[in-house]
């Protein structure tokens, strides 16, 4: 067994050993539900797709997923875990990646959950699936920007709710970036250049250029370049942490 897959194993299994696994699956799926479904005006709109399900899904992994990533590793350095693991024959970027790929698996679960509501679109009338399907892989790849940005931020501190916090606020900030009220601020007092590059940086804007079954590699590259600088940077501060 690879280290990578030892620590996932170990991770998954340390979720559904507590409450707080089920927990976050029911919350999820009952947010959805209601968001979807009436928030959303599924049915008002008369039209046969799933835009109002993936418009909530920011905002419900804005909470969730931090509760998620917050304890991934503030909880090993409060308790006088991790000193453990950096001595084991694994690598921090290892270890890393398992911790990463386990909260990943595990959201991954909660949107295959939801298939309900797929049936339902597909009983009420004649979505494109293929759309619907690019929205799933746009929310989990969203997500895995998400769970990365949490791993890191918990590598940075040994207190939970504040890895929570860091996380929320970095999250929130990285969804609005894009957002024409916040460009149209901005507009003034930067250059061009500046506030195309904040626009780009939005990962709203990503997502929901996916979510509309527009699989541009520009969008996939965001969030694949969002995964990876995000561990690395966590990668870093565990060896910050290490050396010291």
């Amino acid at each position: 067994m690879s280290p990578v897959n030892a620590v996932m194993r170990r991770e998954l299994r340390s979720f559904f050993v507590t409450p707080m696994a089920y927990v976050f699956l029911v919350i999820f799926l009952v947010l959805a539900g209601i968001l979807t479904f009436y928030t959303g005006d599924f049915y008002e709109r008369g039209q046969a797709d799933l835009q109002p399900f993936f418009v909530v899904h920011p905002w419900l992994y804005l909470i969730l997923v931090p509760a998620i990533t917050m304890r991934m590793w503030a909880e090993e350095a409060k308790g006088g875990t991790l000193e453990l693991l950096l001595t084991l024959p694994v690598t921090l970027w290892q270890a890393m990646l398992g911790k990463f790929l386990a909260a990943w698996l595990f959201i991954g679960l909660a949107l295959a959950l939801t298939f309900p509501i797929w049936l339902t679109v597909n009983y009420l009338g004649a979505p494109d699936n293929g759309v619907i399907l690019a929205g799933y892989l746009g929310s989990w790849l969203m997500a895995g920007s998400f769970v990365a940005i949490g791993a890191c931020l918990s590598a940075l501190t040994r207190s939970q709710v504040v890895a929570f916090v860091l996380t929320a606020v970095v999250c929130v900030l990285l969804i609005l970036a894009g957002q024409p009220q916040v460009l149209d601020f901005f507009s003034g007092a930067l250059p061009r250049k500046l506030i195309n590059a904040l626009a780009y940086l939005s990962m709203l804007r990503h997502f929901e250029a996916v979510a509309r079954g527009v699989l541009d590699l520009r969008d996939l590259a965001y969030f694949a370049l969002s995964i990876v600088g995000w561990l690395l940077a966590g990668v870093l501060l565990l060896e910050l942490k290490r050396v010291r």
